[in-house]
């Protein structure tokens, strides 16, 4: 029987969501074995001058414990 944790992680991206996606759950990776996958709980964008300056996402984060 598989047991899993769920930790909260924030990420930024000035270039794309995506971006902001992948590098959360990149670094996550680097201190986490076993990542699963993630819920993208909330998205927000930073704006200047009417332009998309940062993206922001608040994911949880699921690894299967040893």
């Amino acid at each position: 029987m598989a047991v899993a944790k769920v930790i909260e992680v924030t990420a930024g991206s000035k270039s794309s969501l995506q971006d902001a996606i992948e590098s959360g759950i990149s670094k996550a990776s680097e201190t986490l074995e076993n990542v699963e996958g993630a819920w993208i709980q909330d998205i927000k964008v930073n704006c200047k001058d009417g332009k998309i300056t940062e993206w922001r996402v608040n994911m949880k984060v699921t690894f299967v414990l040893n």
